[in-house]
């Protein structure tokens, strides 16, 4: 089963970069043809992605949703996930590039960070054991994913100069910020049953409130002051900072109660 998760895990990696190669490609009107095939490979990759998570949950028993190898494949699929779905419903794969190449980073953390991690699970201690867990990480990874769409559509617009897709860096915004903050709520009552409060200032903790703080405030201001360009777009590709750093520097910068994952 170790060896399904690592071919699937490394399949779903080159398939993204090359899904992301072909959306670049496609972009220039004499290779346009290109976009077709690299929507089928992000079609590929996500399978793929499916597969070692899939893989996972049988080898492990559970809900792939406790550690931070397993939080990386569940992030990386659900955020190609929505970005084709997204793609679907507006007919636009002019990011494609952008976020295929985000998912391809992602994913690929697992072989630099976490290498052996393949066949490797623990058993769960008490604490991760309660059902409000999975339902604190499932809105995780999708407020993660949710803004890694909105992050890769801030850049194209950067990059492109043009801020006609903004309505939909907004709403992509939108919904992580929803999903953030179910996921913060969720997290507390689980806190409080497992460690007997609700907060505790742990460094996850303080850092996934300031990222809510920074989507607030692109929310807050977008809406009552139309506020959109450049200065927009840099301050989702902000939060989207403070998201990989509430994830990447709490795990392995700093110490707390998560830690583990």
């Amino acid at each position: 089963m170790a060896v399904l998760i690592k071919t699937s895990i490394g399949l779903a990696l080159l398939v993204y970069i090359i899904s992301g190669s072909l959306y670049a490609l496609g972009a220039k009107p004499r290779y346009k043809q290109l976009l077709g095939a690299a929507s089928l490979a992000a079609v590929i990759g996500a399978l793929a992605n499916l597969t070692a998570l899939a893989a996972r949950t049988v080898m492990s028993g559970r809900l792939p949703f406790t550690d931070g190898y397993e939080f990386l494949m569940s992030f990386t699929f659900i955020s190609v996930l929505l970005y084709l779905l997204y793609e679907k419903a507006s007919q636009n794969k002019d990011a494609g590039a952008v976020l295929m190449f985000i998912a391809a980073i992602l994913l690929g953390t697992i072989f630099i960070l976490m290498p052996n991690q393949h066949g490797i699970y623990s058993p769960l201690m008490p604490a991760l054991k309660s059902p409000w867990l999975s339902s604190h990480v499932l809105t995780a990874v999708f407020a993660y994913s949710a803004f890694t769409l909105a992050t890769a559509l801030a850049i194209l617009q950067l990059l492109k100069k043009d801020n006609s897709d903004d309505i939909n860096v907004y709403r992509a915004v939108g919904g992580g910020f929803v999903m953030l903050s179910i996921s913060i709520v969720l997290g507390g009552v689980w806190a409080e049953q497992a460690w007997g409060t609700y907060w505790s200032w742990d460094p996850k903790e303080t850092w996934a409130l300031v990222t809510w703080i920074i989507y607030a405030i692109y929310l807050h201001v977008y809406r009552s002051k139309g506020w959109k360009g450049s200065n927009a777009n840099l301050m989702v590709l902000a939060g989207f900072f403070l998201v990989l750093f509430t994830f990447f520097g709490v795990n392995y910068l700093l110490s707390g109660l998560h830690s583990y994952g």
